[in-house]
């Protein structure tokens, strides 16, 4: 396996159960990971798991885009939506258990549907996110004091 590119993201927590995320040379003013448990409309940031699951829906969505360009079509009309399962594993831990994706494009022109169905067979491969999510990502951890 080759070595790829590299990014950095970092975080530092900032008060309880609220981190704020370092996303590297990209500048966003605030950015906050919230695993209070709160009440969402109390909730600073995404949770973990509501990150996770932006994260394939972004991706699966330009991946979805990246297809139809190649194909030299543009869409203007996309939705998307996930919905992250999160149930306790059987030594009683609570995990990510499943991700449904449901992406609704607006393409009313026959042929050009017909066109995408090509982009259905195939686009998810281009997805880094949820290809690697899929066969598994090898996380190494390192706690150091």
């Amino acid at each position: 396996m080759t070595e790829g590119l590299k990014t950095k993201v970092g975080l530092t927590l900032e008060e309880e159960m609220i981190f704020k995320c370092d996303l590297g040379e990209m500048k966003v003013k605030d950015c906050y990971i919230d695993d209070t448990h709160k009440d969402e409309v109390d909730m600073l940031g995404p949770n973990p798991s509501r990150m996770l699951g932006m994260a394939i829906l972004g991706c699966l969505s330009a991946s979805f885009i990246f297809c139809l360009k190649k194909r030299n079509l543009t869409i203007n009309d996309l939705k998307a939506e996930a919905e992250v399962t999160i149930a306790r594993n059987e030594k009683g831990f609570w995990r990510v258990r499943k991700i449904d994706v449901n992406i609704f494009a607006k393409i009313d022109d026959p042929e050009t549907r017909k066109r995408a169905d090509q982009c259905r067979k195939m686009f998810e491969q281009y997805c880094i996110v949820t290809q690697a999510v899929r066969e598994g990502i090898d996380v190494e951890v390192n706690l150091n004091y």
